[in-house]
């Protein structure tokens, strides 16, 4: 049902044993929503103010970006794939699953905190263009890339010690590399700082620094 002219849910069946598409509507909510979800649940490009409605687990991926969501309260506390909440107007990620299967995407928001992150990522983790100055709360474990760019970070501490993929810091306000990751199984990037020494830095990097 998507690319309509939409504003609500209700009347939507409560069972859907493949995805549910609603995303380029005019919702402001997500009353009246599946509330089980084999594949899929696209919820992007709407009017949501809220995910109060939201089913409580998704099996695949469950895409609400590019909303006007200050909160993440009423999200999925499982999301088997992917979890996208960027660019809307969060400043917090309470509320946000605990389990994610794969990749985790924030940026594009007004975070300052990480805190209720979900701590373990088998891929990509991104909480650029944000307002973060730590990275208090952030995953402990990333299978794949992680990036914090275009923030106000002056410390990384709180970041994972091991990245399996990439690791970015560009753009931010560093003076140290000090709780940096001391394994990146791909790149580290940290151009675009205030940095004056390369303490701290990774003791190992697969590819590019």
């Amino acid at each position: 049902c998507n690319n309509n002219q939409l504003t609500t849910l209700e009347g939507a069946p409560q069972y859907v044993g493949g995805s549910f598409y609603c995303n380029n509507n005019q919702l402001t909510s997500l009353k009246g929503a599946p509330q089980k979800i084999i594949g899929d649940f696209y919820c992007d490009h709407n009017h949501l103010t809220s995910l109060e409605g939201a089913p409580l687990s998704v099996n695949g991926d469950f895409t609400c970006f590019d909303n006007q969501l200050t909160s993440l309260e009423g999200a999925p506390q499982s999301v088997g794939k992917r979890f996208s909440c960027n660019k809307n107007h969060l400043t917090s990620l309470e509320g946000a699953p605990q389990y994610v299967g794969e990749s985790f995407y924030c940026s594009h928001n007004q975070l300052t905190s990480l805190e209720n992150a979900p701590q373990k990522i088998k891929e990509e983790f991104s909480c650029k263009n944000n307002h973060l100055t730590s990275l208090k709360g952030a995953p402990q474990s990333v299978g794949g890339s992680f990036s914090c760019n275009h923030n106000y970070l002056t410390s990384l501490e709180g970041a994972p010690q091991s990245v399996s993929g990439s690791f970015s810091c560009i753009k931010n306000q560093l003076t140290s590399l000090e709780g940096a990751p001391q394994f990146v199984g791909r790149s580290f990037s940290c151009s675009n700082n205030h940095l004056t020494s390369l303490e701290g830095a990774p003791q190992s990097v697969d590819e590019n620094f």
